[in-house]
């Protein structure tokens, strides 16, 4: 049995399938990358270099997932894995240049799509847009 869906729910779900829409149009402008390498690019940029079981913990993985996940962006070029510093049983994980690269080209691709669809928007309700997308956008 579907829940009843307010006009607020119908209007957050648009929101959400025009971004996904967009992110995924641009993951496959930017290098090809799948939704998942993208999440995993995203959070290893986050966490400044983290490891194999705090990436697996944010993106919600098994361990096993992230490392299968993990050696196809080392084959790709965009993550780099070395021993940690601080722990020589720890892996650590980082993004290469080429991959922040790739980051940054498929963030780039996805603020043009978006600037475009504010600029649709009158002038005088941009700003009320912005300043609501960054109180959602808070943790």
């Amino acid at each position: 049995m579907e829940s009843e869906r307010t006009a607020d729910d119908e209007a957050l779900l648009a929101a959400a399938r025009l971004f996904m829409g967009i992110s995924v149009r641009a993951a496959d402008e930017a290098d090809s990358l799948s939704p998942v390498q993208l999440r995993a690019l995203t959070v290893l940029h986050g966490l400044d270099g983290g490891n194999l079981a705090t990436l697996a913990e944010a993106m919600g993985v098994a361990v096993s997932t992230a490392s299968r996940l993990v050696d196809r962006l080392v084959a790709a070029g965009w993550v780099d894995r070395r021993p940690s510093a601080a722990n020589r049983r720890e892996i650590s994980l980082s993004l290469t240049a080429e991959g922040t690269s790739v980051l940054t080209r498929y963030d780039d691709l996805r603020l043009r799509v978006l600037r475009e669809r504010l600029d649709r928007l009158p002038a005088e309700r941009r700003a009320a847009v912005v300043a609501a997308l960054q109180d959602l956008a808070v943790p």
